[in-house]
């Protein structure tokens, strides 16, 4: 089912979410100590809903590798893209169902969490 070759793929797309959990624990700090710790929480409810989103994009995509399997890679990563799009909506709307949260930290640690994917090659060279 899995391949050998995709493993230093995962293992980096794997790398990618636990730094982005990381900073996402950093940026609530932080929000605690300026805003309180309501702020903190929703900080960290918006960081966690873009982690665990891309997990779940990471543990789907990055299944497979080799120019044999490009019909699985490509099936395997639009399930990945559908299934964290799901995901995503799924988490926001039980978050704002069910917790008190700030909409600035909730939204404002999800939008940087995102954009560290976009930066993750200024801190992964390999």
């Amino acid at each position: 089912m899995n391949n050998r070759l995709a493993q230093p793929l995962r293992n980096a797309a794997f790398k990618l979410v636990i730094f982005q959990a990381i900073v996402a624990v950093i940026a609530a700090a932080i929000i605690f100590i300026g805003w309180g710790l309501e702020a903190s929480l929703s900080a960290l409810a918006g960081g966690c809903v873009c982690v665990i989103a891309n997990l779940v994009f990471s543990a789907y995509a990055f299944r497979f590798a080799g120019a044999r399997q490009a019909n699985q890679i490509f099936v395997s990563f639009k399930r990945g893209s559908g299934l964290k799009f799901l995901l995503t909506i799924f988490l926001f709307a039980l978050i704002f169902k069910f917790v008190q949260v700030v909409p600035l930290a909730f939204f404002a640690c999800y939008i940087l969490i995102m954009f560290m994917q976009w930066f993750a090659p200024l801190f992964f060279k390999k």
